[in-house]
């Protein structure tokens, strides 16, 4: 009853949302059914995603979670830099890294620490990430350092950028064959002995489960798009700063498939593949999509370059250090998850008041 109450809730904001924008409907009105039908589609492309990951297996399910997951922060970064809202875009990049280690991390470690206590996962796919992550934070701070400093010009910082960008991606790829094929046993989750074993069956079939991953992931470019056409008059309504609006309104929304996934994940004590979803997805942000919407912006014709502000990198810093040192031993508990959330709310609160 659940799962159609939940399907007819999202055929009907789907439906709403496109007339409300077809329409040409009150943009505020537009801006709250596209956001609810924004997060309904995640659900979904959730359900989805972890329905192929039974099949697919949890390290490469995770993956796979994190990417579709990330298919609406995508889209509408692309509808954002259409715009030319290259400061939203910079914003709601920072917000989905953030988010993805402080509130979706920490989420999953709470929950998951509150029924188990204690979950542990692999020490060894810990540190890589906690490494991957330091690279995506040096890869930020330093063109931003050199263009503050006026040691370089605005033109080199954008060829810069895009150099950036393609190192980034190559490394993103040469991790993927790392973790997925050449160390593959190496990274493998920790099994917990003690642990009931999973019988629980997916609702979808295989063929099904990508039919539906398919489907969810269009229906996400649509919503995407209608919501990101109601953001400036929504900023400017509200008086909320762009920063504030990228950073937590639309990472939020969109990576709304995660929170969920990543937080049931966790109550079944698969607190790796909680892990594997929210670091991540933080990682493939920051080494694989920010870099290609740079490409992307590139052949629009005005290049985004990878210069975030002060407060932008701050908080990277601040979300990498702490779930760096969270993650790094292999072993969470639920007063671990809280650490990760108090620090959200603490960027959030000090964004809001930007």
């Amino acid at each position: 009853m659940k799962k159609h109450l939940s399907t007819i809730l999202l055929a009907i904001f789907f439906v709403f949302s496109a007339i409300a924008h077809y329409a040409h409907l009150n943009p505020i009105l537009q801006f709250v059914v596209s956001a609810i039908a924004v997060i309904l589609v995640a659900g979904f492309l959730g359900r989805a995603t972890e329905s192929v990951a039974h099949y697919a297996g949890q390290r490469l399910g995770g993956f796979l979670n994190a990417t579709f997951g990330n298919a609406a922060e995508l889209i509408i970064a692309i509808m954002l830099l259409r715009e030319g809202l290259y400061d939203m875009v910079k914003a709601s990049l920072t917000g989905s890294i953030i988010g993805n280690l402080l509130l979706v991390l920490g989420l999953s470690i709470f929950a998951g620490g509150v029924k188990h206590k204690v979950q542990n996962f692999n020490v060894a796919l810990a540190n890589m990430n906690g490494s991957l992550m330091i690279v995506a934070v040096i890869a930020l701070f330093v063109p931003a350092l050199f263009l503050n400093t006026h040691s370089i010009t605005p033109q080199e910082v954008d060829t810069l950028s895009l150099i950036v960008a393609g190192l980034l991606i190559a490394a993103y790829i040469a991790w993927l064959i790392f973790s997925m094929v050449t160390h593959k046993k190496y990274l493998e989750d920790v099994k917990d002995p003690k642990a009931p074993e999973d019988h629980e069956q997916p609702k979808w079939s295989k063929n099904k489960s990508i039919l539906f991953l398919v489907v969810a992931t269009v229906m996400t470019a649509f919503v995407s798009e209608w919501l990101v056409g109601t953001l400036e008059t929504f900023t400017t309504d509200f008086g909320f700063s762009e920063l504030f609006v990228g950073a937590f309104v639309v990472a939020i929304i969109g990576n709304a498939a995660e929170h969920s996934a990543a937080i049931m994940l966790a109550m079944k004590n698969k607190i790796g593949a909680s892990v594997e979803i929210a670091v991540g997805s933080s990682l493939q942000i920051a080494l694989f999509v920010a870099p290609v919407l740079i490409f992307v912006s590139f052949f629009l014709g005005n290049t985004m370059d990878i210069v975030f502000t002060t407060l932008e990198l701050v908080a990277i810093m601040v979300s990498v250090f702490i779930a760096k040192s969270i993650i790094q031993d292999g072993s969470t508990n639920w007063y671990e998850g809280l650490l990760l959330l108090v620090t959200y709310i603490i960027l959030g609160v000090s964004f809001y008041l930007v």
